[in-house]
């Protein structure tokens, strides 16, 4: 595994591959229509879920051997300062777990898909490769899933909700990218008081019987590259003049970019991947780093 790793998080949508795919927020089940023919997509009202304020310190920025990018020059405090709009990765950044280990683990399949999740966190695999693979290893049915978001709410990293509150109160808009599923990311974003228009993420997809079928290609954010394709997308959408993307992988980092995001900051406050952090504009352990940096 690359980096250090010191703690542990873990929770819908209808057909349709747009630049900001909606959500749907009811409690039933719907069949999608062409071209997932008799494929079902779970939509569960996210007002059932409450958080668990998660008992974690942040790693210190003692621990990594090269911490000149701790400090923030003038020119990334600026760009961060005067963002349009800021997006953060879910899985631990946002959440102080990876959902789809946490998802195995309930499943019965933790440690072997945890050892995929980090290859691919680290970048030394094609993200979709080891997104097919690790659901390979426990092919989750649609029972699984809604038992798991019922049992297993979701654990919100210390300090992200009133950066989020901070940021909004500034008018900066805020997005949810992740390689994560809609499924366990949809009460997160309530939690966190995100509209649904404002995720990218990958959608888990169910037969009429209810069992696993896959994931729904059409997500950007299903193949390596795809944080950077929403993060474009986003960008020319709305035409913001300054964007930053928050995240602790290799896909994160990837977001930075041309016509993608202007700043690359990586929060190790979960996971501590050298490779990446060595190459972030910023590096910071805790987000009241960010919070107070904005004051």
């Amino acid at each position: 595994m690359d980096g250090l790793k010191s703690v542990q998080s873990t929770p819908v949508y209808t057909h349709g591959s747009r630049h900001l795919l909606p959500l749907v927020r009811t409690s039933t089940l719907r069949y999608a229509k062409t071209p997932y023919r008799n494929r079902v997509w779970m939509t569960m009202s996210s007002k059932s879920f409450n958080s668990v304020s998660a008992s974690v310190h942040p790693l210190e920025a003692s621990k990594l051997s090269h911490s000149d990018n701790t400090l923030p020059s003038k020119e990334v405090l600026d760009l961060w300062r005067n963002a349009d709009a800021v997006c953060f990765d879910v899985d631990s950044t946002v959440c102080v777990d990876e959902g789809i280990d946490e998802l195995a683990e309930f499943c019965g399949a933790g440690k072997a898909v945890a050892e995929w999740t980090a290859r691919a966190m680290g970048g030394s695999i094609p993200f979709e490769e080891a997104l097919a693979a690790r659901l390979s290893l426990f092919n989750p049915s649609l029972s699984q899933v809604q038992d798991f978001l019922n049992k297993r709410p979701p654990r919100i990293s210390p300090g992200i909700n009133e950066l989020i509150m901070k940021l909004k109160a500034n008018k900066t808009d805020v997005y949810l990218i992740s390689g994560g599923f809609r499924q366990m990311i949809n009460p997160v974003a309530s939690i966190l008081g995100i509209p649904p228009e404002n995720i990218f993420a990958n959608q888990l997809l169910f037969g009429s019987s209810g069992q696993f079928l896959g994931f729904d290609t059409n997500e950007p954010t299903s193949r390596s590259g795809g944080k950077a394709t929403a993060v474009q997308q986003i960008r020319k959408a709305y035409g913001y003049k300054s964007l930053v993307m928050i995240g602790d992988g290799a896909t994160d980092l990837e977001a930075r970019k041309p016509d993608g995001a202007d700043l690359f900051i990586s929060y190790a406050g979960v996971q501590l991947r050298e490779a990446v952090a060595a190459k972030a504009d910023w590096l910071v352990f805790n987000f009241k780093d960010l919070i107070n940096s904005l004051n």
